[in-house]
């Protein structure tokens, strides 16, 4: 990073910038200290000090005289002056703007900058994996896994469920990807020219963002890294909330969180390289108001909270400094795209990097070997562990179950691991608060009623969308605040209380996986204790998880994908034995194959991708993996035949492929059907494929209009073969529309012998000339025109045009039978 310019001016000067102001700020009784230390240090003589005194009249003309006395007097005396004017009332010495540059004492910054360090280093050196601070403190250099980051493009917002796009990331077939090293964070990927003051960090709940900007944060504390920078002030907004209602200057601001700074005197942030951390953009309850036309551009100058932010933001006020911003997709447009100068991505981690965190987490090697290969058996466990914070949970649960004798049966379902996960902390109350001993029963009326009460806040907050709570979120749920921190101090590991500025308790569940447990949990024992279906506003007689599953697939978004699956899991008589004390036992066999049917029936209504593979994400969490089984048989003994599959059976066949461990590079649609009825169906398995093998398949315009979405949708798809099939110009200027999508990254794509036109030539060049990444394009056996043959070969990219001409526009086999060349177009 480029140091901004240091202030270059006299002592001398400064007085005289800053006359006014201090005439109208100054205290009588700061200005008598003044003037006594001045008489001291033989600057001024009790003369001039009686004279200042007592022939004017009010305090601003004694003061005006005084800086006038001060500053006839030259050089030296001035930087007196202010030295002294800075240890009296370093308040006043900040709003004049005396603190910093060559008026400062020699070395005064730099003692507060190594200060600022320590107080960091305190603060992030340990971290609470996942816990509140009661919990055991672990050191942030010695469990940090490095995350891939990587350039994101543009911040449009997702607002899917992040389990949802964890499902679709894990199909990703492996692409090594150019990544961006942590302290490089504001230098951008190569060939990036232009500087990056503001960074946008997008990654999902329990990803490793607040992680990832402490171990920045620290690097540079402890002199690794980024030795350029002067000072870096992390905030997170979940604390910044509570100032909504308050004024401050930028300089106020950082005073009251990083107090070194204000003992320093230290305000002329403008002087120094600073870079400022806003954590969690998704936890901003400010309303941000990136429209408004009022500009700030004075450090010193108090306002909003609000106008303060949207200012450093846009740049108005403190342009040399940097900003890093992370957030959830889901909340990314918040900032607008010319408030960002780069947008990254954190991705979770990838497979190697799970099995290091359990190499990290358990240093006996046997035990770390079992970990890993029980989660590889679990397809949902597995996925889930590309979250980092998941990778803790199941740590967690894992590592009590193997030092006790629970090792019968590991948890192989979300619903599973999270009731063991529950179980292990009432446990560990049970030793740690009530004396028991671990064999005891878990439950005692006091554990019940907290869990009870989590959950209640869980669900009322979940249907908010709130994942950080205040007081006033609490009182809403009935919880008072002196229980929510009682709460919090026994359940550390489930329920966090953090203390922010002027200590305002925050609290939060560990990750939002653990809310909607709680949040299920609450559901089904409202049900179960008194026959009200939370769920439902009106009662109605409709079957308790029949409503459940129709309020799941009426969610745009997926919402409640997740929810539904812990839902439905706790349905099952063996999870309900596992909360014996807890739960009742009410479930029977019959009404688990009631819900059982019941999904089935759904997924015949040709229901949307996204939404039949949550289905049978939730069949595998009721333990019926019947459909997914026979599919598997089929696939592997050859035997498939789509000619009569149901759409439920289709739906099993797209999931049985997106599931599979081998990875989707090449996608090849004979191997289950020539048709485009095929294709549609299995849609999402070309959207996860490198490559698309889709040629002489009877395809027609129709199944353009599908591969157009999947342009603007996925970054997967590098290869398109459609060779042989009768798209026609119509299904050809669809195809040009995916590739302008800045989403769309194919780089081969084959239309020999399409029936395509002038027409469609023109629409393909229009739509390569202003995006694309396209390197190699077939045209041969069609007839694009001398027009559309100018147009194509003005490209910068390998073209293939010939054979062409009109005969090739007869459609289906009739074009091969026509022409000599038939051997030749075969090949």
């Amino acid at each position: 990073m480029d140091s901004p310019k240091q202030a270059v001016c006299s002592a001398e000067k400064e007085l005289g910038r800053m006359r006014t102001q201090f005439v109208e700020k100054v205290t009588a009784e700061n200005l008598t200290q003044l003037l006594e230390a001045l008489v001291t240090d033989n600057v001024l003589n009790e003369l001039e000090k009686e004279r200042i005194q007592e022939m004017n009249q009010t305090r601003a003309d004694k003061a005006r005289d005084f800086i006038d006395t001060v500053k006839k007097k030259g050089e030296k005396a001035c930087r007196i002056m202010i030295s002294h004017l800075r240890t009296i009332d370093p308040t006043v010495s900040c709003q004049l703007g005396l603190s910093s540059g060559p008026s400062a004492p020699l070395g005064c910054s730099s003692m507060c900058q190594n200060n600022h360090k320590s107080v960091l280093k305190k603060k992030f050196q340990c971290v609470f994996e996942g816990v509140a601070r009661a919990g055991n403190p672990t050191l942030l250099n010695q469990i940090y896994t490095e995350l891939y980051i990587t350039e994101g493009g543009t911040a449009e917002v997702n607002q899917e469920h992040e389990v949802r796009q964890i499902e679709t990331a894990s199909r990703k077939p492996y692409r090594p990807e150019t990544t961006i090293r942590l302290e490089d964070i504001f230098k951008g990927p190569p060939g990036k020219e232009q500087p990056v003051r503001r960074v946008l960090t997008m990654g999902g709940a329990g990803f490793g963002k607040t992680l990832l900007t402490q171990k920045f944060t620290l690097d540079w504390a402890e002199d690794k890294t980024n030795q350029d920078i002067q000072f870096i002030f992390p905030f997170p907004f979940r604390e910044l909330n509570v100032l909504k209602e308050k004024k401050f200057s930028l300089v106020e601001l950082v005073h009251r969180f990083f107090t070194e700074t204000k003992e320093a005197g230290i305000c002329r942030f403008e002087d120094f390289q600073v870079v400022f951390i806003f954590d969690g953009l998704d936890e901003c309850r400010l309303p941000l108001d990136f429209h408004s036309t009022e500009i700030l551009t004075d450090p010193r100058e108090s306002t909003s909270v609000v106008l303060l932010l949207t200012n450093l933001i846009k740049g108005n006020l403190l342009p040399s400094a940097h900003l890093w911003i992370t957030t959830r997709p889901a909340a990314a447009n918040q900032i607008p795209s010319d408030c960002v100068d780069m947008v990254t991505e954190i991705r979770g981690f990838t497979d190697p990097q799970k099995e290091e965190y359990f190499k990290k987490r358990f240093t006996n090697e046997k035990r770390s070997s079992r970990i890993i290969s029980h989660i590889k058996t679990s397809r949902s466990l597995h996925i889930m562990c590309h979250i980092p914070v998941f990778c803790w949970i199941t740590a967690t649960v894992l590592e009590h179950m193997l030092r006790t004798t629970e090792v019968r049966k590991l948890p192989k379902t979300l619903t599973e691991m999270y009731i063991h996960f529950l179980v292990v902390q009432v446990k560990v109350k049970k030793v740690k608060y009530d004396g028991g001993a671990e064999t005891d029963p878990p439950w005692s009326p006091e554990s019940r009623k907290m869990i009870e009460s989590l959950g209640k806040l869980a669900f009322e907050q979940l249907q908010k969308g709130n994942l950080i709570f205040y007081e006033s979120d609490l009182t809403e749920c009935g919880i008072d605040i002196r229980a929510a921190s009682v709460y919090s101090g026994v359940f550390t590991q489930i329920f966090k209380e953090e203390r922010g500025l002027y200590q305002d308790e925050v609290f939060c569940f560990v990750h939002l996986s653990v809310q909607e447990f709680l949040a299920a949990l609450h559901v089904h024992l409202t049900f179960i204790n008194t026959g009200v279906n939370l769920l439902e506003e009106q009662q109605t007689d409709k079957h308790f998880y029949q409503s459940a599953v129709d309020k799941a697939l009426q969610s745009p978004n997926g919402h409640l994908d997740l929810f539904l699956r812990f839902l439905l899991g706790l349905s099952l008589q063996t999870n309900q034995s596992r909360l014996q004390g807890l739960l009742k036992q009410t479930s029977s066999p019959q009404t688990n194959q009631e819900v059982v049917q019941y999904i089935k029936k759904k997924l015949n209504e040709n229901l949307p991708a996204e939404k039949s593979i949550n289905l049978f994400h939730c069949l595998n969490e009721l333990n019926d993996r019947f459909l997914v089984k026979e599919i598997q048989q089929a696939l592997s003994s050859g035997s498939l035949s789509t000619d009569k599959l149901s759409p439920a059976e289709w739906s099993a066949l797209v999931f049985t492929l997106l599931s599979s461990e081998e990875d989707l590079d090449e996608f090849d649609l004979k191997k289950y059907a020539a048709s485009e009825e095929a294709l549609l169906r299995l849609m999402p398995v070309v959207k996860a494929s490198n490559k698309a093998l889709l040629s002489g398949c009877n395809l027609s315009e129709r199944s353009c209009g599908a591969l157009f979405s999947v342009s603007l949708e996925s970054s997967n798809l590098i290869e398109l073969d459609l060779n042989n099939n009768d798209l026609k110009d119509s299904g050809v200027m669809l195809l040009s529309s995916g590739l302008k999508s800045l989403q769309c990254n194919l780089h081969i794509l084959r239309l020999s012998g399409c029936l395509i036109t002038e027409h469609g030539c023109a629409s393909l060049a229009t739509a390569l000339r202003s995006n694309s990444q396209l390197r190699e394009l077939d045209l041969s056996y069609n007839h694009p025109g001398e027009a559309g043959e100018k147009q194509l070969k003005q490209l910068r990219m390998d073209i293939r045009v010939e054979p062409s001409g009109e005969q090739w526009l007869r459609p289906g086999l009739r074009k091969f039978l026509s022409t000599h060349n038939r051997h030749k177009h075969s090949k």
